[in-house]
């Protein structure tokens, strides 16, 4: 292990990664596959990395050998356990009222937004930034705390705000449109500082912005893409926050998020009825006959199998797909679609599924073996947005031989390559204008060089050797935590790392000096 990997102590850097989902903990979309993969490759480098996210019942379900380290006074139990899948240490703030309630983690079962979401997730954070400032009570604290989007962007701001020392902080940016707004009064009864009421502090637009209060107090700032990065400095696709963002870009840099190689993985994922790689894709032709038969399409059609896996909204350009579908269907395609949003989108998919039986299915949900299937089957991917952060989706398309007809806007311009006017090595195909008759042109580009079986296996073999693993992100990860580290090691306490197993003996209860509304104070 190089001595990169270290802090200024000489010991590996200790990291609190905070989160409002983690895969297979809770998962809305791509923050949870992030903040799963982004802490398990900088494990494997050698940093002492813990997550943090709340205690909702899907993560209190899964998470393994948990223990209670401390109740705090407001009515929050803080746990320590690992995760099932990687083993990595994760604390849990089990706190009932706010988190253990159906649904999402942060809508109802009706798909609207929890009207506490301020409070539960200030909560989160003051919580995240107590741990952080007088340690765990279990023998852990961190130099570094990473927060995530909107959800613990108060955490930077409590630690700015703390008078004593304090670790570190770096926050991400994954969708910039996601900030986490709610009325200024709203914050004022929840008791939190008058620094952050104002307009230096987290008020936007005459209201509270958790985004904003991460933006403004984080000591360096991520988002998932260079290009993203680039965007979110105008006006265009700034949101409102370009302004601030400018002032901050010296702070600011986009690195571009990677996959889970091993859990997206043709050549191992049992999902699929057989595997098959870069080298040998005869395993996709028995995926797309099991899914024609799980989803009722068509088995004896020639043409290309079109899928698309994504959330149905207006960034992911599910309308568009609804209105261009009929002109797609017409070039002798199939197209399967599995995703969840926007209830009128929802219904307007299901409507078109019943016009087209046979050529067209639709899957409203998301579970997680059945995107595996579907990319493994898919011979086109239909990935398009009219913004994007990253774009893990088009990632997994690519790993798994689907060829993206996309946008190249956000992470999706920094990984598809266009066929026609890459210099070398295309592995997709992209268009310009959010309308159905570019998609649908852009489409008719794929279904004719699939027409051409040589032709196509290039750009397929193209994309599947691209090498969208975390290790080279993971490794600009520590590089900036490495330069944030505190250059005086004492000003943190040396402790030992999470210990889940062997269970140690039971510990008096470890209750902090303060609530949460105080230690922000």
């Amino acid at each position: 292990m190089g001595t990169t990997l270290f802090g200024p102590s000489g010991f590996p850097l200790r990291v609190l990664f905070a989160t409002g989902e983690m895969f297979p903990l809770a998962k809305t979309g791509g923050l949870g596959d992030a903040a799963a993969a982004l802490p398990a490759a900088l494990a494997r480098l050698g940093v002492d990395i813990t997550a943090m996210l709340p205690g909702y019942d899907s993560a209190l379900d899964a998470a393994c050998g948990k223990r209670t380290l401390a109740r705090l006074p407001a009515g929050g139990t803080l746990l320590l356990g690992r995760t099932p899948d990687s083993g990595l240490p994760v604390y849990l703030l089990d706190w009932p009222e706010l988190f253990r309630r159906p649904g999402g983690p942060y809508q109802d079962a009706d798909k609207r937004d929890w009207p506490d979401n301020l409070r539960r997730f200030a909560a989160f954070c003051a919580a995240a930034a107590h741990l952080a400032q007088h340690g765990d009570g279990g023998g852990w604290q961190p130099e570094i705390v990473h927060a995530n989007d909107w959800h613990t962007g108060l955490l930077p701001a409590f630690l700015a705000l703390h008078p004593g020392p304090r670790p570190a902080s770096v926050f991400t940016i994954h969708n910039l449109a996601f900030q986490g707004n709610f009325a200024l009064d709203e914050a004022r009864a929840l008791g939190l500082p008058d620094a952050l009421l104002g307009t230096e502090g987290a008020e936007f637009y005459g209201r509270f912005s958790c985004l904003k209060a991460g933006i403004g107090y984080a000591q360096r700032l991520t988002t998932v893409s260079p290009t993203y990065a680039r965007e979110i400095l105008t006006p265009e696709e700034g949101c409102g926050m370009d302004g601030l963002l400018r002032a901050r870009r010296g702070d600011l840099v986009g690195i571009l998020n990677g996959i889970d190689t091993g859990l997206w993985n043709p050549a191992g994922d049992p999902a699929l009825p057989r595997p098959f790689a870069a080298g040998d894709v005869a395993g996709k032709g028995d995926a797309k006959a099991a899914v024609r038969r799980e989803l009722g399409l068509d088995p004896a059609a020639a043409g290309p199998l079109v899928v698309g896996v994504a959330r149905l909204t207006h960034q992911k350009m599910a309308d568009v797909v609804l209105a261009a579908l009929p002109a797609l269907l017409d070039q002798g395609v199939q197209v399967a679609l599995h995703g969840e949003g926007d209830p009128a989108l929802e219904a307007g998919l299901r409507a078109a599924a019943e016009r087209f039986p046979g050529r067209l299915a639709v899957r409203i949900g998301y579970q997680e073996a059945l995107a595996h299937r579907l990319l493994a089957a898919a011979d086109i991917a239909l990935t398009p947005s009219r913004f994007e952060p990253c774009g893990l989706t088009t990632m997994y398309a690519m790993r798994y031989g689907a060829v993206p007809v996309t946008r190249p806007v956000g992470g999706l311009a920094d990984t598809v390559a266009d066929v026609d006017t890459a210099a070398e090595g295309g592995t997709g195909f992209t268009f310009a204008d959010p309308t159905p008759e570019a998609l649908a042109g852009c489409v008719r580009r794929a279904v004719t060089l699939f027409a051409d079986p040589p032709a196509w296996r290039r750009v397929q073999r193209a994309a599947m050797q691209r090498d969208f693993g975390w290790d080279r992100s993971a490794r600009r990860y520590l590089d900036l935590y490495r330069d944030l580290a505190p250059a005086e090691t004492g000003r943190l306490r040396r402790l030992a790392p999470p210990s889940v197993d062997p269970p140690p003996a039971p510990r008096p209860e470890v209750l902090p000096a303060a609530s949460w509304s105080e230690a922000a104070d």
